[in-house]
């Protein structure tokens, strides 16, 4: 009697379990498609975006930025997600490191002098007026991932470089010493609205970063 108790539980249990995870799939699936991502964001990318996003304590909720380096310069690959509204606050173009690639960046490291992009989660932190102007710090969540951004001064700011303008010159964006630099025309009102404990996301064509990532992985 105590075995078929047992296994009855153990029964219910694993279905709950299942349920609970197929909710929470659908409620990620319609939150992708309230975005009206699918022409911008793969979903698999975004799914591990915001499982990530959901892990990471002490965040400013309602926002999550994804920079999207699967994808080459000349597509705009960096957006802001209102996730309270569900609408894309901003949809831009970004740099990538320049020893990490020309038009793509193949290539990733935490190290300083290294003049690549990190992959990886990140908490934005305060907005400053440095030698790239008006720019924000970034904080690596993830330790031998981008655990060097602070350090490193790994920072979103605007360039000239990044305008799309650039692009129709040389098919391609200009490259940064790591940061992810966007267009200054817009630069100030994406760095206000997502400075102060935001999630951002770097994604990119890197199998080892899944292997180490504690968040990336779920």
């Amino acid at each position: 009697m105590i075995k078929k108790v047992l296994l009855a539980l153990t029964l219910f249990s694993t279905l709950s379990f299942g349920a609970e995870r197929n909710l929470e799939e659908d409620y990620i699936q319609k939150m992708y498609n309230d975005l009206n991502l699918n022409q911008k964001v793969e979903y698999t990318i975004f799914r591990k975006a915001y499982k990530g996003y959901m892990q990471i304590p002490d965040k400013r909720e309602g926002l999550l930025t994804i920079v999207d380096y699967t994808k080459p310069s000349n597509v705009e690959r960096f957006f802001v997600l209102d996730l309270n509204k569900r609408k894309i606050a901003y949809s831009t173009y970004v740099t990538h490191g320049k020893n990490s690639g020309l038009t793509s960046a193949l290539n990733f490291s935490n190290n300083k002098n290294s003049y690549m992009s990190s992959l990886g989660f990140y908490m934005t932190n305060d907005s400053y007026v440095g030698s790239n102007g008006y720019s924000l710090r970034l904080k690596g969540l993830e330790a031998g991932i981008n655990s060097n951004a602070l350090s490193r001064n790994i920072v979103v700011h605007g360039a000239d470089y990044a305008e799309p303008d650039f692009i129709e010159k040389y098919g391609f964006l200009g490259r940064s010493e790591g940061c992810p630099a966007i267009p200054t025309t817009i630069s100030r009102d994406v760095i206000d609205s997502i400075k102060d404990r935001t999630v951002l996301f770097i994604i990119g064509n890197d199998r080892h970063y899944y292997e180490k990532s504690s968040y990336a992985s779920l």
